[in-house]
């Protein structure tokens, strides 16, 4: 019998900001939907000068469809909480944690955003494999 030694690649997960559209090119109050690295993410500039980036999928249908949510806040024990709702079914989602207060078993994706020279920025989620992390040895 012989034995082979395999590396297995660790993985982590890593932040990388991509560049998605000028500022100015979102209207306040409205959504706006981006192909970023294959992700279709929907934008939201608001009233209170924040943006917010969410998946385009909506959790209960799975059709691409929240860039056309319905903004607004909720106020709960912690204070107030912009919101996004689904203009489908009308789930209401935490737009910064994508808690969904109507159906807690429902999540929305969401992605940090950042405002940089004027364009907006968003972090995706990326795998990345790091040094081997075991070595498991296999009878062939």
């Amino acid at each position: 019998m012989t034995e082979t030694l395999i590396a297995r690649p660790r993985t982590t997960r890593a932040q990388q900001w991509r560049r998605v559209c000028r500022i100015d090119d979102l209207e306040t109050g409205w959504g706006e939907a981006a192909m970023v690295d294959g992700a279709q993410v929907a934008l939201f500039r608001l009233a209170d000068a924040g943006v917010y980036a969410v998946s385009h999928r909506d959790p209960a249908t799975g059709s691409h469809v929240m860039a056309r949510g319905i903004t607004g806040s909720k106020t709960v024990a912690a204070g107030e909480r912009v919101t996004i709702a689904s203009p489908l079914h009308k789930q209401v989602y935490d737009i910064v944690t994508g808690e969904c207060f109507t159906h807690p078993a429902l999540h929305l994706q969401t992605y940090p955003v950042q405002v940089v020279d004027g364009y907006v920025e968003v972090a995706l989620e990326v795998a990345t494999a790091v040094a081997a992390e075991a070595e498991v040895r296999v009878a062939a």
